[in-house]
């Protein structure tokens, strides 16, 4: 059963987490108290195959039709429900036929909230971008059973890069715009109803001493959801920009943050902060109307930090990577809520904005009677182990009070022989 731990604190909201691994499980994680709940795995979605890795991972949690779509690393991209893990469309993302899945990994996935093509309610619109640049944007017919899917409009493709890899992508809250940004290739920004690009990244100057910094973007993201214009992106090389793309096209501002690869940049829904996690597993806030480090989150993960997802109702921040821990944290104390173990190396993290928490007080009772019943058998064990300790140290006095009647015996002895 995988291991929870918890601090002293308020406990956590109602809240519903979903984790992706490396093996392509899908796991339910859920805090159901209002007062204090402690997060627990509550359904576990798929079996363990290292080429179904979870690579990317995008959630349309409304109230009608929640889905979830996940991309593998077998070149799959598979449309699920949130709800209960139903499989109800799977398209194969390989463009050219003679290309390995392998070779060109998907590394951004989105799927829309807004219908954008005059299609049923019953299709869905998915973006993915693969590791050479690749990008496509297509509608699928979500069947109501598992076996039927399908297709309904020929994908619609273009390169956003001619040379290097793409590392990371993002789009927009209003789902009209995306970025992307990889090793070699500068952020750019793209008009999605016209698939043309329309602001593009340029290097920064070379420093004092000449040397030149290569272009290596790891995460990006859009720092205001009402505002397209200003984006946050990590580097590699351990920094943070922003840049603002009414402003130039160099960053605005750009800091450097500890000594390791920037690996997950989250945007806070005030517009102005946003949450910064790095490979050696520092997490930390940052104002960037100023680039001023609002401090760092208490307490440092084990293991490199590789997903942030903030939650749009609750004031909690999600992080997992590396150290297989799902970590909920409070976003004004910075302070550690609870740690969920969840024994595989970790990818993604998105939170179900729409959770409701009602429960069954049948449902909520059972667990509290066994976990009562495990605690007597313990007490019965622990009680059984002191019983025989004493029988032994009842021989034990025994035994002594012989060799105490033989010893007078002896003295008796000594006495009449004198």
């Amino acid at each position: 059963m995988p291991r929870t731990t918890t601090v002293e604190c308020p406990g956590c909201p109602p809240i519903r987490a979903l984790t992706f691994d490396i093996l392509g499980l899908v796991k339910v994680i859920e805090a159901r108290d209002k007062q204090v709940g402690v997060p627990k795995v509550v359904e576990r979605w798929g079996d363990p195959d290292p080429s179904r890795c979870v690579l990317a991972a995008s959630i349309n949690d409304s109230k009608s039709n929640p889905l979830l779509a996940v991309a593998r690393k077998n070149g799959l991209v598979e449309v699920l429900s949130s709800l209960n893990g139903d499989l109800h469309a799977s398209i194969n993302n390989i463009i050219h036929a003679d290309s390995c899945p392998e070779d060109d990994q998907i590394v951004g996935l989105h799927m829309f909230k807004n219908q954008r093509l005059e299609l049923s309610s019953r299709s869905c619109i998915l973006l993915t971008c693969t590791m050479k640049g690749h990008a496509s944007m297509r509608s699928i017919e979500v069947a109501e059973s598992q076996k039927g899917s399908s297709s309904s409009h020929s994908p619609t493709t273009w390169n956003v890069c001619g040379a290097g890899s793409i590392a990371c992508s993002k789009v927009d809250d209003s789902e009209k715009y995306a970025l992307f940004g990889g090793k070699g290739v500068e952020v750019n920004v793209w008009d999605l109803d016209a698939c043309t690009k329309m602001w593009n990244a340029k290097s920064p100057a070379k420093n004092s001493l000449g040397i030149f910094t290569p272009t290596w973007f790891t995460a990006a993201t859009f720092l205001n959801k009402d505002d397209h214009r200003k984006i946050v992106a990590g580097t590699n090389n351990h920094q943070v920009r922003l840049y603002d793309i009414s402003a130039q096209r160099r960053p605005v501002i750009s800091f450097d943050f500890r000594e390791s690869p920037i690996k997950a940049v989250a945007e806070d829904p005030d517009g102005n902060t946003v949450y910064i996690g790095t490979g050696s597993g520092d997490l930390a806030s940052v104002d960037m109307r100023t680039g001023k480090l609002l401090g760092c989150f208490l307490g440092k993960c084990a293991g490199s930090i590789r997903s942030l997802a903030r939650h749009p109702n609750f004031p909690v921040l999600a992080s997992c990577g590396l150290d297989s821990y799902l970590r909920i944290w409070d976003v004004k104390s910075r302070q550690l809520l609870c740690a969920v173990f969840l024994k595989q190396h970790l990818s993604n993290v998105v939170f179900d904005s729409n959770f409701d928490n009602e429960e069954v007080a049948a449902s909520t009772e059972l667990p509290q009677h066994r976990e009562e019943n495990l605690l007597v058998v313990d007490e019965e064990q622990e009680e059984a182990v002191p019983a025989k300790r004493k029988k032994s140290k009842e021989h034990k006095a025994s035994k002594k009070g012989k060799s105490k009647k033989k010893s007078k015996k002896l003295e008796d002895d000594e006495v009449d022989v004198s």
